[in-house]
């Protein structure tokens, strides 16, 4: 039995650029290799995951997304203490080779911090840090954002470890090649930290909020919340997950490694689509 592709409206902006690419001869650009986090938290029967709206000036400027980033050259370089999976058993999770591995969980919890002020690391293996948002953790964060230390510096100056076993592998996916800007993106879910709490301090959202997945998904549905189609199918198998329990159940078995690029149909018609799977 062959499995139909899902198709997903296309926002006029993204079908606007795909016709400009392909009348202009286009040629698809490197994508970046990122990662992004969703951060869960209990909420009554259920759970809730954070989203934040991307400033306007940014790439993919108005979309709701989750936490992350590009990797940077310092995750690769430098080498932060680990808990959890090596990065040789998390390269045969991510299909890569220990190193870039390495340097792409490393990119999901610096993002993580830089961009929500949530930190997975602890004083030990078994253990996570509290509340880091006073002002000297504060002060640490903007450096590591600004790029005056590195990742793996600072949690050594603070004798941390990275929890490398918090964050849960989930999916990947690559921009469209129509896109300026492309990425080949990493994405893990975390259960945010026993008294840590989400913070808007990067600069790079106007907007944040905690929701239901299932709500999340709604509300983008309804033209409430403007995503793109990788975060609005992420949310939605999330929220199939039922429960965070059924959420750490579903990533144990999930493939994280091969790449899902939408692509874009019916480009000419007056409803284009994206093809998912």
């Amino acid at each position: 039995m062959t499995t139909q592709p899902e198709r997903v409206a296309a926002p006029a902006a993204l079908v606007a650029h795909a016709r400009r690419f392909h009348a202009e001869g286009g040629v698809p650009a490197v994508p970046r290799v990122a990662a992004t986090v969703l951060l869960l938290r209990p909420a009554g029967p259920g759970f809730e995951v954070y989203l934040i709206r991307r400033v306007a000036a940014m790439t993919f400027g108005g979309m709701y997304a989750f936490p992350g980033g590009g990797v940077d050259p310092s995750d690769s370089r430098t080498h932060p203490g680990w808990a959890g999976p090596d990065p040789r058993g998390w390269g045969d999770r991510l299909a890569l080779d220990p190193a870039a591995a390495r340097a792409v969980v490393c990119a999901a919890a610096r993002e993580v911090f830089e961009e929500a002020g949530v930190l997975l690391a602890g004083p030990d293996p078994a253990s996570v840090v509290g509340d880091v948002s006073s002002d000297d953790w504060e002060a640490a964060r903007q450096d590591l954002e600004q790029r005056r230390t590195h990742f793996a510096e600072f949690l050594a100056g603070r004798g941390l470890t990275l929890r490398s076993d918090l964050l849960l592998p989930w999916s990947r996916w690559v921009t469209p090649e129509f896109e300026p800007r492309r990425f080949d993106t990493y994405f893990f879910v975390a259960l945010l930290p026993q008294g840590q709490r989400t913070r808007d301090v990067s600069g790079e959202a106007d907007h944040t909020l905690w929701l239901p997945p299932a709500e999340a998904v709604r509300r983008a549905e309804a033209g409430e919340l403007t995503m793109l189609p990788p975060t609005r199918m992420t949310l939605a198998q999330v929220a199939a997950a039922g429960d965070l329990a059924g959420v750490a159940r579903a990533a144990a078995v999930r493939d994280a490694a091969t790449p899902v690029m939408p692509r874009l149909v019916d480009l000419d018609s007056e409803s284009p689509h994206f093809t998912l799977g």
